[in-house]
C-alpha cells in the first residue's frame, strides 16, 4: 500500500517477533511477524493491510498476502525504494529475524465481496493484496483470471506461488513484451465479474477511466500513493461542531480537519495522512463533507454520513461531527 506521516500516538500497534525474512524477487523482501509469547493475531480478510511503525514516528501500510486462516502469523511483502522517505530502505536494510516491530491493524479499505467471477490486475508490488484474495476465489470455487505486470520477471515477487495456476496467470514482464492495454481488458470482463487492481498511478487510472462503462461497484482499486487531487470546493474556513461536547473549531483553507481538532486536544487515529489507509474515517451527523480520500465508494460519499478528516474538507459552513 501507500506511504506515510506521522504514526499516532500511542495507538493500538503491537510489538510483533520477525520469524522470517525471505528475498522474493530483485528489491523485494517478504517479512513473516508472529506475537513473541506465541499468542493468536487478530483475524484480517482478503485485501487487508497493516501498519508498520518505523524510525522516526511515521508509519507504513503493507498489505498481508499469507495465510489468512493461520491464527498466528502474518505475512507481507516490501519493494525497497531508495528515492522514498527511507521506510523501506530501513525494513530492508536493518530488520533482520529475531527484531520486533511495530504493527497495528490489521484494517481492510480493500475488501472482496462475493462474485461468480474475478477479474485481478496487479503492477508490480501490487500483487501483494491480491494474493488472498485469489486464495479466497479458489477456496469459494470461483472462477478468476490474474493479469500481472512487471518490469521483468526477476523483479516480480511470488511467480513461483502463482505457477500452479496455470494459464489463468497471465505475466506481463516490461523487457519481453508492451504492456497490455488494461483499459481494454476492464472493458472487456465479464458482466458479472468484479474487477481488482492494485498497482501504480498510472495502472489504476486506466482501469478507474474504464470503470465507467461498467456496473456500479464492479469495479475496486488500490492505490500506493494518493491521485492528484481538485481544488477544495470552498477556498474559505469552515466550522467543525463536535456533538459529544458541543466543541466548535474552526479549519481555516491551510489547516486539515485533523490538525485543527489536535489544536484543540482532540485526537483522531490517523495513518497514512493521505485519504489511502480508512484509519481516520468518522462519523458525520449534519453537513456536506468534501470528500478528497481514495477510499470510500460512491456509495458511501453520497450518503455523506463519514469522511477522512485527514484530507476531507467541507463543501458547507459547518460540519458535525461524531466526536
Amino acid at each position: 500500500m501507500g506511504s506515510t506521516p506521522a504514526a499516532p500516538a500511542g495507538a493500538s500497534t503491537a510489538a510483533l517477533l520477525v520469524t522470517s525474512r525471505v528475498v522474493v524477487a530483485d528489491g523485494v523482501v517478504a517479512f513473516t511477524l508472529a506475537d513473541p509469547h506465541g499468542g493468536r493475531l487478530r483475524e484480517w480478510t482478503p485485501g487487508a493491510h497493516i501498519d508498520v511503525v518505523v524510525p522516526g514516528g511515521l508509519t507504513r501500510q503493507y498489505s498481508l498476502c499469507g495465510d489468512r486462516f493461520d491464527p498466528r502469523t502474518y505475512r507481507f511483502a516490501v519493494r525497497c525504494d531508495r528515492s522514498g522517505r527511507g521506510g523501506s530502505a530501513h525494513l530492508h536494510d536493518s530488520v533482520q529475524v529475531g527484531d520486533l516491530l511495530e504493527v497495528g491493524g490489521p484494517r481492510n479499505t480493500f475488501t472482496l465481496v462475493p462474485a461468480e467471477e474475478y477479474v485481478f490486475l496487479a503492477g508490480g508490488i501490487g500483487i501483494t493484496p491480491l494474493l488472498p484474495m485469489i486464495a479466497q476465489a479458489e477456496l469459494l470455487g470461483a472462477r478468476w483470471t490474474l493479469e500481472y505486470c512487471g518490469r521483468s520477471r526477476a523483479a516480480m515477487a511470488f511467480l513461483a506461488e502463482l505457477a500452479p495456476h496455470g494459464d489463468r496467470v497471465r505475466v506481463h514482464a516490461r523487457d519481453e513484451a508492451p504492456r497490455p492495454d488494461v483499459e481494454a481488458l476492464v472493458r472487456q470482463a465479464p458482466p458479472a465479474a468484479k474487477v481488482y487492481c492494485c498497482g501504480p498511478a498510472e495502472m489504476v487510472a486506466a482501469v478507474e477511466r474504464a470503470a465507467a462503462g461498467r456496473p456500479p461497484g464492479s469495479v475496486r482499486t488500490e492505490r500506493f500513493t494518493a491521485p492528484q487531487r481538485p481544488a477544495p470546493v470552498r477556498d474559505g474556513s469552515f466550522e467543525v461542531v463536535l456533538a459529544r461536547s458541543g466543541r466548535s473549531v474552526t479549519v481555516d483553507p491551510s489547516t486539515s480537519v485533523v490538525q485543527a481538532l489536535e489544536r484543540v486536544g482532540v485526537r483522531v487515529l490517523t495513518s497514512c495522512g493521505q485519504g489511502l489507509c480508512g484509519t481516520c474515517e468518522t462519523g458525520v451527523l449534519e453537513g456536506r463533507p468534501d470528500h478528497r480520500d481514495s477510499v470510500l465508494e460512491p456509495a458511501e460519499r453520497a450518503a455523506d454520513d463519514c469522511m477522512l478528516v485527514c484530507v476531507s474538507r467541507s463543501c458547507s459552513d459547518e460540519l458535525v461531527l461524531d466526536l
